[in-house]
Protein backbone atom coordinates (compact mmCIF):
# COMPACT_ATOMS: atom_id res chain seq x y z
CA UNK A 1 0.00 0.00 0.00
CA UNK A 2 1.58 3.33 -1.04
CA UNK A 3 2.02 6.08 1.59
CA UNK A 4 -1.01 8.34 2.05
CA UNK A 5 1.11 11.40 1.23
CA UNK A 6 2.04 9.90 -2.12
CA UNK A 7 -1.58 9.05 -2.89
CA UNK A 8 -2.55 12.62 -2.07
CA UNK A 9 0.20 13.92 -4.37
CA UNK A 10 -1.02 11.64 -7.18
CA UNK A 11 -4.51 13.04 -6.75
CA UNK A 12 -3.11 16.59 -6.82
CA UNK A 13 -1.14 15.92 -10.01
CA UNK A 14 -4.15 14.31 -11.68
CA UNK A 15 -6.26 17.35 -10.80
CA UNK A 16 -3.47 19.69 -11.92
CA UNK A 17 -3.33 17.89 -15.28
CA UNK A 18 -7.04 18.53 -15.77
CA UNK A 19 -6.69 22.20 -14.82
CA UNK A 20 -3.61 22.74 -16.99
CA UNK A 21 -5.25 21.25 -20.09
CA UNK A 22 -8.30 23.37 -19.37
CA UNK A 23 -6.19 26.53 -19.16
CA UNK A 24 -4.21 25.68 -22.29
CA UNK A 25 -7.50 25.10 -24.11
CA UNK A 26 -8.12 28.85 -23.80
CA UNK A 27 -5.11 29.58 -26.01
CA UNK A 28 -4.59 26.34 -27.99
CA UNK A 29 -7.13 24.50 -30.11
CA UNK A 30 -6.64 20.71 -30.13
CA UNK A 31 -3.12 19.21 -29.83
CA UNK A 32 -4.15 17.22 -26.74
CA UNK A 33 -1.62 14.47 -27.45
CA UNK A 34 1.20 17.00 -27.75
CA UNK A 35 0.22 18.70 -24.49
CA UNK A 36 0.10 15.34 -22.71
CA UNK A 37 3.58 14.41 -23.95
CA UNK A 38 5.00 17.77 -22.87
CA UNK A 39 3.60 17.34 -19.36
CA UNK A 40 4.86 13.77 -19.14
CA UNK A 41 8.32 14.99 -20.13
CA UNK A 42 8.21 17.80 -17.59
CA UNK A 43 7.17 15.64 -14.62
CA UNK A 44 9.64 12.89 -15.62
CA UNK A 45 12.49 15.49 -15.68
CA UNK A 46 13.04 15.00 -19.39
CA UNK A 47 13.34 17.33 -22.36
CA UNK A 48 11.31 17.31 -25.57
CA UNK A 49 12.08 17.85 -29.25
CA UNK A 50 9.04 19.16 -31.13
CA UNK A 51 8.99 18.49 -34.86
CA UNK A 52 6.42 20.24 -37.02
CA UNK A 53 6.00 22.66 -39.90
CA UNK A 54 5.77 26.41 -39.15
CA UNK A 55 2.48 27.91 -38.05
CA UNK A 56 1.25 25.13 -35.75
CA UNK A 57 1.40 27.28 -32.57
CA UNK A 58 4.39 25.49 -31.04
CA UNK A 59 5.74 28.71 -29.51
CA UNK A 60 2.32 29.78 -28.23
CA UNK A 61 1.78 26.35 -26.70
CA UNK A 62 5.09 26.40 -24.83
CA UNK A 63 4.63 29.98 -23.62
CA UNK A 64 1.10 29.19 -22.44
CA UNK A 65 2.37 26.08 -20.65
CA UNK A 66 4.98 28.16 -18.81
CA UNK A 67 2.28 30.62 -17.76
CA UNK A 68 0.00 27.84 -16.51
CA UNK A 69 2.87 26.39 -14.48
CA UNK A 70 4.05 29.76 -13.14
CA UNK A 71 7.53 29.21 -14.57
CA UNK A 72 9.98 31.64 -16.15
CA UNK A 73 9.84 31.32 -19.94
CA UNK A 74 12.83 32.09 -22.18
CA UNK A 75 12.91 31.85 -25.94
CA UNK A 76 16.15 31.44 -27.90
CA UNK A 77 15.96 31.84 -31.66
CA UNK A 78 18.78 29.67 -33.02
CA UNK A 79 20.65 31.10 -36.00
CA UNK A 80 23.88 30.12 -37.84
CA UNK A 81 25.83 32.94 -36.14
CA UNK A 82 24.71 32.13 -32.58
CA UNK A 83 27.65 31.51 -30.24
CA UNK A 84 27.63 29.40 -27.04
CA UNK A 85 28.10 32.51 -24.87
CA UNK A 86 24.94 33.98 -26.43
CA UNK A 87 22.87 31.34 -24.66
CA UNK A 88 24.92 30.43 -21.58
CA UNK A 89 26.10 33.93 -20.63
CA UNK A 90 29.54 35.45 -20.42
CA UNK A 91 31.96 37.16 -18.06
CA UNK A 92 32.43 40.91 -18.38
CA UNK A 93 34.92 43.22 -16.71
CA UNK A 94 33.43 45.66 -14.25
CA UNK A 95 35.22 48.41 -12.37
CA UNK A 96 34.53 49.27 -8.75
CA UNK A 97 34.21 53.08 -8.77
CA UNK A 98 35.26 53.39 -5.15
CA UNK A 99 38.47 51.35 -5.33
CA UNK A 100 39.21 51.41 -9.04
CA UNK A 101 39.64 47.64 -9.03
CA UNK A 102 38.43 45.64 -12.01
CA UNK A 103 37.00 42.15 -11.78
CA UNK A 104 35.14 39.67 -13.90
CA UNK A 105 31.42 39.35 -13.30
CA UNK A 106 29.21 36.64 -14.77
CA UNK A 107 26.21 37.85 -16.77
CA UNK A 108 23.68 35.00 -17.12
CA UNK A 109 22.34 34.15 -20.56
CA UNK A 110 18.81 33.11 -21.56
CA UNK A 111 19.42 29.52 -20.43
CA UNK A 112 18.90 30.73 -16.87
CA UNK A 113 15.15 30.20 -16.86
CA UNK A 114 12.75 27.35 -16.22
CA UNK A 115 11.06 26.66 -19.56
CA UNK A 116 13.50 27.17 -22.44
CA UNK A 117 12.24 27.26 -26.03
CA UNK A 118 15.17 26.42 -28.31
CA UNK A 119 13.57 27.49 -31.57
CA UNK A 120 14.93 25.73 -34.69
CA UNK A 121 17.80 24.07 -32.86
CA UNK A 122 19.13 22.59 -36.10
CA UNK A 123 19.93 26.06 -37.47
CA UNK A 124 22.87 26.68 -35.15
CA UNK A 125 26.40 25.19 -35.34
CA UNK A 126 27.37 22.09 -33.32
CA UNK A 127 29.37 24.10 -30.75
CA UNK A 128 26.26 26.03 -29.68
CA UNK A 129 24.12 22.89 -29.78
CA UNK A 130 26.64 21.20 -27.47
CA UNK A 131 26.44 24.07 -24.98
CA UNK A 132 22.68 23.63 -24.78
CA UNK A 133 22.97 19.87 -24.42
CA UNK A 134 25.45 20.24 -21.52
CA UNK A 135 22.83 22.33 -19.72
CA UNK A 136 20.16 19.72 -20.46
CA UNK A 137 22.22 16.84 -19.11
CA UNK A 138 24.17 18.42 -16.27
CA UNK A 139 21.82 21.27 -15.26
CA UNK A 140 24.78 23.62 -15.34
CA UNK A 141 26.89 25.73 -17.69
CA UNK A 142 30.65 26.16 -17.59
CA UNK A 143 32.09 29.63 -18.22
CA UNK A 144 35.78 30.39 -17.79
CA UNK A 145 36.30 27.13 -15.94
CA UNK A 146 33.58 27.99 -13.41
CA UNK A 147 30.38 26.00 -13.04
CA UNK A 148 27.09 27.87 -12.79
CA UNK A 149 24.12 25.78 -11.70
CA UNK A 150 20.72 26.20 -13.31
CA UNK A 151 17.68 26.61 -11.10
CA UNK A 152 15.21 23.70 -11.22
CA UNK A 153 12.76 22.94 -12.63
CA UNK A 154 14.64 23.19 -15.94
CA UNK A 155 12.79 22.06 -19.05
CA UNK A 156 14.11 22.42 -22.62
CA UNK A 157 11.71 22.31 -25.55
CA UNK A 158 13.56 22.38 -28.87
CA UNK A 159 11.81 22.74 -32.22
CA UNK A 160 12.76 21.56 -35.70
CA UNK A 161 11.23 22.19 -39.09
CA UNK A 162 11.09 18.80 -40.88
CA UNK A 163 10.65 20.18 -44.41
CA UNK A 164 13.41 22.77 -44.62
CA UNK A 165 16.90 21.29 -44.31
CA UNK A 166 19.07 23.68 -46.35
CA UNK A 167 21.65 25.53 -44.27
CA UNK A 168 20.98 23.44 -41.18
CA UNK A 169 23.12 21.44 -38.77
CA UNK A 170 21.20 18.22 -38.02
CA UNK A 171 21.63 16.95 -34.47
CA UNK A 172 23.85 13.84 -34.31
CA UNK A 173 22.22 10.65 -33.04
CA UNK A 174 24.10 10.85 -29.73
CA UNK A 175 22.68 14.32 -29.10
CA UNK A 176 19.18 13.37 -30.20
CA UNK A 177 19.33 10.61 -27.60
CA UNK A 178 19.49 13.28 -24.87
CA UNK A 179 15.87 14.21 -25.57
CA UNK A 180 13.34 12.09 -23.74
CA UNK A 181 10.60 12.63 -26.34
CA UNK A 182 10.49 13.41 -30.03
CA UNK A 183 6.99 14.90 -30.25
CA UNK A 184 5.37 15.23 -33.65
CA UNK A 185 3.11 18.29 -34.03
CA UNK A 186 0.64 17.53 -36.82
CA UNK A 187 -1.78 19.69 -38.78
CA UNK A 188 -5.14 20.32 -37.07
CA UNK A 189 -8.22 18.63 -38.44
CA UNK A 190 -10.86 20.68 -40.32
CA UNK A 191 -13.01 21.61 -37.32
CA UNK A 192 -9.97 22.53 -35.23
CA UNK A 193 -8.58 24.70 -38.00
CA UNK A 194 -12.00 26.37 -38.36
CA UNK A 195 -11.93 27.20 -34.63
CA UNK A 196 -8.33 28.45 -34.89
CA UNK A 197 -9.16 30.83 -37.74
CA UNK A 198 -12.23 32.22 -35.94
CA UNK A 199 -10.39 32.69 -32.67
CA UNK A 200 -7.20 34.26 -34.05
CA UNK A 201 -8.93 36.69 -36.40
CA UNK A 202 -11.16 38.19 -33.69
CA UNK A 203 -10.33 40.55 -30.85
CA UNK A 204 -10.72 37.99 -28.05
CA UNK A 205 -8.29 38.40 -25.11
CA UNK A 206 -6.84 35.18 -23.71
CA UNK A 207 -5.67 34.87 -20.12
CA UNK A 208 -3.98 31.86 -18.53
CA UNK A 209 -4.51 31.25 -14.82
CA UNK A 210 -1.43 29.78 -13.05
CA UNK A 211 -2.09 26.27 -11.74
CA UNK A 212 1.17 25.03 -10.19
CA UNK A 213 4.28 26.66 -8.74
CA UNK A 214 7.90 25.69 -9.35
CA UNK A 215 8.23 24.29 -5.82
CA UNK A 216 5.15 22.11 -6.28
CA UNK A 217 6.44 20.83 -9.62
CA UNK A 218 9.69 19.72 -7.95
CA UNK A 219 7.70 17.82 -5.33
CA UNK A 220 5.57 16.11 -7.98
CA UNK A 221 8.68 15.15 -9.98
CA UNK A 222 9.92 13.26 -6.92
CA UNK A 223 6.56 11.48 -6.63
CA UNK A 224 6.85 10.24 -10.22
CA UNK A 225 10.17 8.56 -9.39
CA UNK A 226 8.53 6.76 -6.48
CA UNK A 227 5.70 5.32 -8.57
CA UNK A 228 6.15 1.53 -8.74
CA UNK A 229 6.60 -0.41 -11.98
CA UNK A 230 6.21 -4.17 -11.70
CA UNK A 231 9.00 -6.39 -12.99
CA UNK A 232 6.96 -7.59 -15.96
CA UNK A 233 6.26 -3.97 -16.98
CA UNK A 234 9.97 -3.17 -16.85
CA UNK A 235 10.69 -6.42 -18.74
CA UNK A 236 8.17 -5.44 -21.42
CA UNK A 237 9.82 -2.03 -21.93
CA UNK A 238 13.28 -3.59 -21.93
CA UNK A 239 12.50 -6.17 -24.59
CA UNK A 240 10.55 -3.70 -26.70
CA UNK A 241 13.74 -1.65 -26.94
CA UNK A 242 15.98 -4.69 -27.48
CA UNK A 243 13.83 -5.81 -30.41
CA UNK A 244 14.73 -2.60 -32.27
CA UNK A 245 18.38 -3.69 -32.58
CA UNK A 246 18.89 -5.42 -35.93
CA UNK A 247 22.18 -7.07 -35.00
CA UNK A 248 20.72 -9.01 -32.07
CA UNK A 249 19.18 -12.47 -32.32
CA UNK A 250 15.73 -11.43 -31.09
CA UNK A 251 15.11 -8.80 -33.76
CA UNK A 252 12.14 -9.46 -36.08
CA UNK A 253 12.76 -9.73 -39.82
CA UNK A 254 11.31 -6.28 -40.60
CA UNK A 255 13.74 -4.70 -38.11
CA UNK A 256 16.67 -6.49 -39.76
CA UNK A 257 15.47 -5.37 -43.19
CA UNK A 258 14.82 -1.69 -42.47
CA UNK A 259 16.86 -0.60 -39.44
CA UNK A 260 20.57 0.18 -39.33
CA UNK A 261 20.78 1.02 -35.61
CA UNK A 262 18.28 0.51 -32.83
CA UNK A 263 17.56 2.23 -29.53
CA UNK A 264 19.99 2.18 -26.61
CA UNK A 265 19.46 1.67 -22.86
CA UNK A 266 18.32 5.27 -22.36
CA UNK A 267 15.18 4.39 -24.33
CA UNK A 268 14.28 1.71 -21.77
CA UNK A 269 14.76 4.18 -18.95
CA UNK A 270 12.57 6.79 -20.61
CA UNK A 271 9.86 4.25 -21.44
CA UNK A 272 9.53 3.45 -17.74
CA UNK A 273 9.80 7.06 -16.58
CA UNK A 274 7.27 8.13 -19.19
CA UNK A 275 4.94 5.31 -18.16
CA UNK A 276 5.21 6.33 -14.50
CA UNK A 277 4.49 9.99 -15.26
CA UNK A 278 1.55 9.09 -17.49
CA UNK A 279 0.03 6.81 -14.87
CA UNK A 280 0.15 9.64 -12.32
CA UNK A 281 -1.38 12.14 -14.75
CA UNK A 282 -4.28 9.72 -15.12
CA UNK A 283 -4.62 9.32 -11.35
CA UNK A 284 -3.02 5.86 -10.99
CA UNK A 285 -0.18 4.96 -8.62
CA UNK A 286 1.35 2.18 -10.73
CA UNK A 287 2.80 2.10 -14.24
CA UNK A 288 1.24 -0.39 -16.65
CA UNK A 289 2.16 -1.97 -19.96
CA UNK A 290 -0.47 0.22 -21.61
CA UNK A 291 1.40 3.28 -20.29
CA UNK A 292 4.62 1.94 -21.81
CA UNK A 293 2.92 1.44 -25.17
CA UNK A 294 1.40 4.93 -25.02
CA UNK A 295 4.83 6.59 -24.81
CA UNK A 296 6.59 4.22 -27.23
CA UNK A 297 6.29 6.49 -30.29
CA UNK A 298 7.81 9.70 -28.82
CA UNK A 299 10.52 7.73 -27.00
CA UNK A 300 11.60 5.51 -29.90
CA UNK A 301 11.04 7.49 -33.11
CA UNK A 302 14.32 9.45 -32.85
CA UNK A 303 16.29 6.44 -31.59
CA UNK A 304 15.60 4.11 -34.52
CA UNK A 305 17.85 4.79 -37.50
CA UNK A 306 16.29 3.47 -40.72
CA UNK A 307 18.39 2.33 -43.69
CA UNK A 308 18.18 2.79 -47.46
CA UNK A 309 15.69 -0.04 -47.84
CA UNK A 310 13.22 1.77 -45.59
CA UNK A 311 13.79 5.05 -47.42
CA UNK A 312 13.22 3.37 -50.78
CA UNK A 313 9.89 1.97 -49.58
CA UNK A 314 8.85 5.20 -47.85
CA UNK A 315 8.91 3.70 -44.36
CA UNK A 316 9.40 5.98 -41.35
CA UNK A 317 10.38 5.01 -37.79
CA UNK A 318 6.73 5.40 -36.76
CA UNK A 319 5.74 2.69 -39.25
CA UNK A 320 8.26 0.30 -37.74
CA UNK A 321 7.24 1.14 -34.16
CA UNK A 322 3.61 0.46 -35.09
CA UNK A 323 4.56 -2.92 -36.52
CA UNK A 324 6.66 -3.69 -33.47
CA UNK A 325 3.79 -2.90 -31.07
CA UNK A 326 1.50 -5.07 -33.17
CA UNK A 327 4.04 -7.91 -33.12
CA UNK A 328 4.47 -7.63 -29.34
CA UNK A 329 0.97 -7.05 -27.97
CA UNK A 330 0.18 -6.44 -24.30
CA UNK A 331 -1.49 -9.81 -23.94
CA UNK A 332 -3.00 -10.60 -20.58
CA UNK A 333 -2.74 -7.03 -19.30
CA UNK A 334 -0.47 -6.58 -16.29
CA UNK A 335 -1.47 -9.59 -14.22
CA UNK A 336 1.47 -11.90 -14.55
CA UNK A 337 4.76 -11.99 -16.45
CA UNK A 338 3.98 -15.57 -17.53
CA UNK A 339 1.34 -14.31 -19.98
CA UNK A 340 3.80 -12.22 -22.00
CA UNK A 341 4.57 -13.37 -25.54
CA UNK A 342 7.16 -16.07 -26.10
CA UNK A 343 9.53 -13.52 -27.63
CA UNK A 344 10.28 -12.41 -24.06
CA UNK A 345 12.38 -15.45 -23.28
CA UNK A 346 15.80 -14.72 -21.91
CA UNK A 347 18.68 -14.94 -24.35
Amino acid sequence: MPPSDDLQAVHELHEAYRLITEQLGRAIVGQQQVIEELLIGLFARGHCLLVGVPGLAKTLMIRSLAEALQLEFRRIQFTPDLMPSDITGTEVIQEDKRTGLREFRFMPGPLFGNVILADEINRTPPKTQAALLEAMQEYQVTIGGQRHLLSPPFFVLATQNPIEQEGTYPLPEAQLDRFMFNTFVDYPDEEEEFAIVKRTTADVPVSITPTLSGEKILELQKIVRRVPAADHVVRYALHLVRLTRPHKGQAPDFIRDYVSWGAGPRASQYLILGAKARSVLYGRYAASIDDVRAVAFPVLRHRIMTNFNAEAEGLKPDDLIRRLLHAVPAEGGNEDASVLPAVFKEE
